[in-house]
């Protein structure tokens, strides 16, 4: 079985923007359907809120008001 018309190759500028596309977006599944949603913001590759809690100090976090994490923080410096 061959075919009449092969798929074309993308070019340059359309495979810089579909690069740009999967970094800035990510497919998710709702109700059955394929959606594109944007990616959570990420620093280091880990969330924000996971790299905040992991290097932040107690100083830190009691000043942001953050109490639910202060005692996971002194466990950690133990």
């Amino acid at each position: 079985m061959s075919r009449k018309n092969p798929k074309r190759k993308l070019t340059a500028s359309e495979k810089a923007a579909k690069k740009k596309r999967q970094k800035e977006y990510m497919t998710v599944f709702m109700n059955g359907k394929q959606k594109r949603i944007k990616r959570p913001p990420t620093i280091d590759g880990m969330d924000a809120e996971e790299f905040m809690l992991r290097n932040a100090d107690p100083i830190w976090l009691s000043q942001n008001e953050m109490w639910e994490y202060l005692d996971m923080a002194d466990r950690d410096a133990l």
